[in-house]
Parts: structure tokens; C-alpha cells; sequence
């Protein structure tokens, strides 16, 4: 677990059980969502003997970047047959984990929308090939990393690509990530940009030979 978590216990004593409890949940919202900042449980006892209902309740705050703030409580009804803590723990996490699976899911949408946005066409260097399977990969001036198979590349020149090859593509969002659907060679095949006589580009900050 790699959560910074705070559990705070008010009018009852803290139990091992419940601890290792509250660990299991918050292990498994981290499997939802892996980037969670902070954690913090706060388990109440609010009334002594009630008739029905229960006598806690559970507030659960999480905060996740960039700054959204998520809140999940449990504290059944006196409508409600009579519940112990550890159920009252689950329906909490249980509501923590249905607005946690929503807003990843409006997270990771609202990345693929951005992700399309930055999809056309675009200028790199060949940065890693693997000529005998076929395939690399090109790293754009934005510093983006973009798979290429050799029948995307013009004219048959795959085997003409070397590691630095200046190229022009057009870039598709693919089913695993962002992947040049045409590759054109703009330098020297086999000359690192940045070192010919002709560069049409110039390389990205952190290019290293």
C-alpha cells in the first residue's frame, strides 16, 4: 500500500481487525486508482445502545490529483436492522469506490480526448528499431514516443532507418497509445539529425546518442 493513510478512531478503541481492514479496502481502491495522495478514515462511535440502526459511522476523505477531493460516509438508518462496525467499514468503502471508479473513468476520457488532440502530423528521430521484428519507434519534438510498424513507412524504406534518421509521420491514437499510420524520411537515411549538412530538424531537449 503506497496511500498515505490516516485512520482516526473517536469514542472507541482501536482494534487490530478493523486496522487490517481498513488496509484491505484502501489497498483495493488503489488498484481502481494508483495515483491517490491521501487517505484519511475516521471510524465514530455516535451512540451507545441504540435500538436499531447502528452506532457508528464511517467518513472516508480521499484527495486525488489534480485536485479533486472525494467523500464517502456510512452511518445506517435507525431504519435500518442493527449493523456492526465492519459492515458499516465495507458500505463506506463501497461508496468510496463507486465515486472512485467515475472519476478515473472521466480522467482517463478526458486524457484520450487530449491525446487525440495532439494526434496529425508531426517531426521526430528514430530512437529505438527493431528491424528484425519489424517495428520502432519514433521520438517526437514534444518529447512524445510514437510506435511505427515498417509498412507505415513510405517508399519501402524501413531498411534504410537508422537510430537518429529524421522523419516525418502522421500520428493516429492507436489501441495501445499513439502510432504513426505514415512515416516519411525528411534527413539522410542512416545520418543523425542535428550532425548533417542538410538537417531539416532539430533534436528534442533530451536526445542522447
Amino acid at each position: 500500500m503506497k496511500v498515505p493513510l490516516e485512520i482516526t478512531y473517536r469514542n472507541l478503541d482501536r482494534t487490530d481487525a478493523i486496522d487490517n481492514l481498513i488496509k484491505e479496502k484502501v489497498a483495493k481502491l488503489e488498484h481502481i486508482c494508483s495515483y491517490i495522495n491521501s487517505c484519511h478514515i475516521a471510524v465514530e462511535k455516535i451512540h451507545d445502545r441504540p435500538r436499531s440502526g447502528s452506532p457508528y459511522r464511517v467518513r472516508i476523505d480521499l484527495t486525488i490529483p489534480p485536485g479533486h477531493e472525494l467523500v464517502a460516509e456510512s452511518n445506517p438508518a435507525q431504519a435500518v436492522q442493527y449493523e456492526p462496525l465492519d459492515v458499516v467499514v465495507r458500505e463506506a468503502f463501497d461508496a468510496a469506490r463507486q465515486q472512485l471508479v467515475k472519476l478515473t473513468q472521466r480522467q482517463k476520457e478526458s486524457n484520450r480526448t487530449q491525446t487525440l488532440a495532439t494526434a496529425g502530423e508531426s517531426t521526430g528521430l528514430v530512437t529505438k528499431l527493431f528491424r528484425d521484428q519489424g517495428y520502432g519507434f519514433i521520438k517526437t519534438l514534444d518529447n512524445q514516443e510514437i510506435y511505427f510498424h515498417k509498412n507505415s513507412v513510405l517508399h519501402h524504406d524501413f531498411e534504410r532507418l537508422e537510430i537518429g534518421t529524421g522523419v516525418h509521420c502522421a500520428v493516429e491514437e492507436g489501441e495501445e497509445g499513439l502510432q504513426a499510420s505514415t512515416v516519411k524520411i525528411v534527413d539522410k537515411p542512416g545520418v543523425r539529425a542535428g550532425k548533417s549538412s542538410q538537417t531539416l530538424i532539430e533534436p528534442p531537449l533530451d536526445w542522447r546518442e
